[in-house]
């Protein structure tokens, strides 16, 4: 049988989507419904099961990275009835630089496995990346990286020194394209890329072993709150 991860027909998955986008007229303003739920609702983590999380389990857990909350979107979009497709390609690991450290990053492979969606708005296809990060972590992880002077990691990759957690529908701004080293094209569904010869996330790629998400997080975002409160005493 066919292993289905955007399983927009599962009950969960309709029921979000109808929910989320109840008084919306537009497909626009669905759009944004959905984008922010997944952004903010969905907190970026690693899920014990890697990339082979359907798009009805990562609601149930509330926690995905950027492969498994761009599967979720694009299960939301196709119950919402707005035309969505996948799109993966390769990027450097340098993303995952900061979160992952020591031997779990050295073993990482040097490209690993991401998408993003696309969906048709307007009678135009748009792409979309920034949902990947909550948004507190978002401005945690920019700080971050402004203070250490690095252009990828943390899960984001600056391009021209910015990185976007927004919607960014009519001008393109994303929060990963900038570390994209190889496109593998548009898919209909996740499973049939992660069965292919394409797929780099092996299991064991991202081994929770090296790596406690949430902590990070915390630490990530006590520490812009530090900053945040020195500049304002300081002014």
């Amino acid at each position: 049988m066919k292993q289905t991860l955007a399983d927009a027909n599962h009950p969960r998955v309709i029921t979000a989507a109808e929910r989320l986008t109840a008084g919306a007229n537009t497909n626009r303003a669905w759009l944004e419904r959905l984008f922010l739920f997944v952004r903010d609702e969905i907190l970026f983590g690693f899920p014990a099961k890697g990339d082979f999380v359907s798009a009805s389990e990562t609601l149930e857990t509330g926690v995905g990275q950027c492969n498994t909350k761009a599967t979720l979107l694009l299960a939301l979009c196709r119950a919402a009835n707005i035309p969505a497709l996948i799109n993966f390609s390769l990027i450097t690991k340098d993303i995952q630089r900061g979160f992952f450290t020591g031997l779990a990053y050295w073993l990482m492979p040097q490209s690993i496995s991401y998408s993003w969606i696309e969906v048709e708005i307007e009678g135009k296809w748009r792409r979309i990346d920034s949902f990947i990060n909550d948004l507190p972590l978002h401005r945690a992880e920019v700080a971050e990286m402004s203070e250490r002077g690095w252009a990828i990691g943390f899960s984001v990759a600056l391009n021209d020194g910015q990185a976007s957690a927004d919607l960014n529908i009519d001008e393109e701004a994303f929060e990963q394209m900038a570390a994209v080293t190889d496109d593998h094209g548009i898919w209909d569904e996740p499973a049939d890329y992660y069965s292919s010869s394409l797929y780099r996330n092996r299991p064991g790629t991202f081994s929770t072993a090296g790596l406690s998400t949430d902590d990070r997080q915390r630490e990530l975002a006590r520490r812009s709150s530090q900053k945040q409160a020195k500049r304002h005493f300081t002014i």
